[in-house]
């Protein structure tokens, strides 16, 4: 026999037995009350109810006797066993059902239609299968006051954003994508305040956040938030997501204006499709400034974009833009060194003739493990070649002249575009390997119409506060500032400064140093001919005294090394220098 007693102090709310019935193990006797809560007491084993001592509404004091339970087998019924309906259940699903993208199939296949996928699509293919947790998912709209709750939950599912945290390729990734199925993708009140949230998160780790930044801009209408701001000026996201000192990539596909342009403006990468449009206002905007009716698709397509350097990586679509991040985001994680350590190729990259241009690029995937190198920015800019690559395995950033444009003169978008790179790689903790081939800063009056010496200085406070292993390398022409710059401010300033014989090195371009130095020398040759000769043999001479094993010799650099030993030269001299760690700086916008 078992005497069932009260615990404690408390008053009997409902009795669900009577004397003489039987009853499984675990079944609920009687529950009984307590500070508004009720407490269930159940059968600790089957048995036959020998005597009920209260009834619903005693008052009750610990260890006075409840129920008194017989011991006896008892049959249990499955349906008995089977748990009732729960309604807080039933809501719970029909409310996560409406999240997902099965439950718009009209808005779904308009999508699709136009050749764009989802914001839950993209989530989806960024992070490893089942790693992504979500962050205020059942948010809705700021318009509570004005609108059915059921409408606001049937069509501004996340207030337009999808946040969370998932891993790509291991690595722990912060992600926030726009959904322009709510709203055309305007920023909401509650749409911000999810993403401050998740950037406050994902500093905790320093996290890398992944921007999917289409939209519309700010949504002026969510009357709920009318009493507490005014003209939204008091948002934070994009002060927040400015100051993040994580690494940020940013994709736009479709149409990407005003304050969701401004996003995407503040990333450490840039990456669109061919399909995007990317103005700081869109036509809404335009034509409330009292300038004119503009169609969306007029604002910032992506090949003026491309030209003006805001778009890093240019993509085809969302596939190709997904996976270029991902790519990216996998850059800390070092990969295993191919085994083609040397390369006899690249002794034949820089021809003979000294005066014959030659390829960079092609030099760059000669020097890199091969198919690592994703080059930056390449429609802006392009008198520099600027990207990531690995070499024997390691991330590094690539930094090089373009003889092919300006001979490799440095103008001045390609100044900012090298500036740029060096603030990017320092943020993001990568070493950098420079290769120079140049015959220095671009000059002559149109030149300087564009603010040249300020955009090349760039260069020079770049390098001056880059704080990762260097390494520079000279192929053919180092002339003057311009080959300064690219050793970060001088030949002595890299951790290794080395060069290939066909290296030349010069204080500037050695036919113009001979016209200048020996002006009135050559002007006192009268025969043409004898004045030729004697113009081309100081030019020589210039050449003997500045190529690579005499400057050497002289120890204005490191070393002359074997082309074809490039790679593992390389790969020493960054190992010797140790490991690169983020620098204090951010990487400017432009």
């Amino acid at each position: 026999m078992t005497v069932i007693k009260a615990e404690s102090a408390a008053i009997v709310a409902e009795v669900h037995v009577e004397t003489g019935q039987k009853v499984p193990e675990g079944a609920v006797l009687l529950a009984t009350e307590l500070m508004k809560m009720r407490h269930e007491i159940r059968a600790p084993h089957p048995g036959i109810i020998s005597a009920v001592h209260v009834k619903p509404g005693d008052e009750l004091q610990g260890g006075v006797p409840l129920i008194t339970l017989e011991p006896a087998e008892v049959a249990v019924e499955t349906a008995a066993c089977e748990e009732a309906d729960r309604p807080d259940m039933a809501e719970y699903a029909a409310r996560m059902a409406l999240l997902d993208d099965a439950a718009r199939a009209e808005a779904v296949a308009k999508r699709h239609a136009q050749g764009y996928r989802t914001a839950r699509e993209n989530i989806e293919d960024l992070f490893d299968q089942g790693s992504f947790t979500e962050y205020g998912a059942l948010a809705i709209a700021a318009q509570r006051g004005r609108r059915d709750l059921d409408d606001l939950q049937a069509r501004t599912q996340g207030d337009g954003i999808i946040c969370g945290i998932g891993t790509v390729a291991g690595r722990r990734v912060a992600a926030m994508a726009v959904d322009y199925m709510v709203l055309a993708g305007t920023q909401g009140f509650n749409h911000h305040r999810k993403m401050d949230r998740l950037i406050e998160v994902a500093g905790r780790d320093q996290l890398p956040i992944v921007l999917f930044a289409e939209g519309g801009g700010g949504r002026p209408n969510d009357s709920d938030a009318a009493l507490i701001m005014a003209g939204w000026l008091n948002v934070t996201s994009f002060r927040h997501f400015a100051a993040y000192k994580g690494p940020k990539i940013g994709i736009v596909a479709g149409y990407c204006f005003a304050g969701n342009a401004a996003l995407f403006g503040v990333c450490d990468l840039r990456i669109a499709t061919k399909n995007s449009w990317i103005g700081m206002g869109g036509p809404a905007m335009i034509e409330g400034g009292g300038l004119g009716t503009v169609a969306p698709k007029d604002i910032g397509p992506s090949d003026i974009q491309v030209e003006t350097g805001l778009i890093d990586f240019l993509t085809g679509d969302e596939a190709e833009a997904v996976a270029a991040a991902k790519q990216l985001l996998t850059l800390s994680k070092d990969a295993p060194p191919p085994e083609n350590a040397i390369r006899p190729e690249l002794r034949s990259m820089v021809p003979v003739n000294r005066t014959r241009a030659y390829d960079m690029r092609h030099a760059i995937d000669g020097i890199v493990d091969a198919g690592s190198f994703q080059e930056l920015r390449r429609g802006f800019g392009v008198g520099m070649i600027t990207g990531f690559a690995r070499l024997h395995g390691r991330a590094i950033g690539i930094a090089a002249n373009n003889p092919l444009h300006l001979g490799g003169a440095i103008d001045a978008s390609a100044g900012d575009k090298g500036a740029r790179f060096l603030q990017l790689c320092d943020a993001w903790g990568l070493p950098v390997v420079t290769l120079c081939g140049t015959p220095g800063f671009m000059v002559g009056p149109e030149v300087e119409k564009t603010g040249q010496v300020a955009h090349v200085s760039r260069l020079f406070l770049a390098g001056a506060h880059f704080s990762q292993p260097l390494v520079t390398l000279i192929l053919r022409k180092a002339y003057g500032l311009g080959a300064m710059a690219m050793a970060g401010g001088g030949l002595d300033r890299p951790h290794f400064c080395c060069a290939w014989p066909t290296g030349e090195i010069g204080a500037m371009g050695l036919e113009g140093a001979v016209k200048l130095g020996h002006r009135d020398h050559l002007a006192a040759i009268s025969d043409p001919q004898k004045r030729e000769a004697e113009y081309q043999r100081l030019v020589d001479e210039l050449y003997e005294r500045g190529k690579a094993l005499n400057a050497a010799s002289l120890l204005e650099f490191d070393a002359v090394i074997d082309p074809a030993k490039t790679r593992d030269v390389l790969h020493r001299a960054l190992a010797s220098a140790g490991p690169a760690s983020p620098g204090p700086r951010y990487a400017d916008a432009w």
